[in-house]
């Protein structure tokens, strides 16, 4: 009987810490809903241009959430996503979104490739580098209101996808790697535009 009663005490606690644990401490367990504007136009938004369709998220802010009908404070800009099927060339690599560093004492943004619609001739030691990763490349930036391939406003490559990470200072093997992407990150800078539309339809 006493085993009865502590399992069931034991049960007890785990499902209750199991239900804090996941609680918001905002009060829900949904995310914000967090303004967004959809561009009615081409413009260019954080040294970008961005073709008509591209959604524009936004920090949360009092009184705003949800669709806005017009463009918002840009230095509260943290996610570019562009339309489905077009992408921007950054660095010679076709990307489709752009997306500030959650942690406000980095200054920077995570850039998300579109590898399959990168052609073989446009194929580089960075792009290489990049791919192997196959996933979003963390850049870290002097000025936050540039967000495109300026290899003088860069300052380094910070991630390249979970597996390598500035972070991880010990790790020869990850630091290096991410040097040798800054350093052939820096070489791009002749054979790229930045912020060019490469696919329209």
């Amino acid at each position: 009987m006493k085993f009865f009663k502590l399992s069931s005490l034991l049960l007890g606690f785990l499902s209750l810490t199991g239900c804090v644990g996941s609680m918001n401490p905002t009060g829900g367990n949904s995310t914000p809903d967090y303004p967004y504007f959809i561009t009615t136009e081409p413009l260019v938004v954080k040294k970008i241009a961005v073709p008509k369709g591209t959604r524009l998220v936004y920090e949360e802010m009092l009184f705003k959430k949800g669709e806005q009908d017009r463009i918002l404070n840009e230095g509260k800009l943290s996610t570019i996503a562009l339309p489905d099927g077009k992408t921007l060339d950054w660095g010679g690599v076709p990307v489709t979104s752009i997306t500030k560093f959650f942690n406000s004492e980095m200054h920077g943004f995570t850039v998300y490739p579109k590898f399959d619609q990168l052609t073989k001739d446009k194929r580089t030691k960075f792009s290489e580098l990049w791919e192997s990763c196959g996933d979003g490349l963390g850049i870290t930036v002097k000025n936050t209101d540039d967000w495109s391939f300026n290899t003088k406003n860069i300052s380094d490559v910070e991630s390249c996808s979970v597996n390598y990470q500035r972070y991880f200072k010990k790790d020869v093997s990850q630091q290096l790697f991410l040097n040798d992407m800054y350093q052939e990150l820096i070489k791009n800078r002749y054979k790229t535009l930045s912020g060019k539309i490469l696919f329209k339809s």
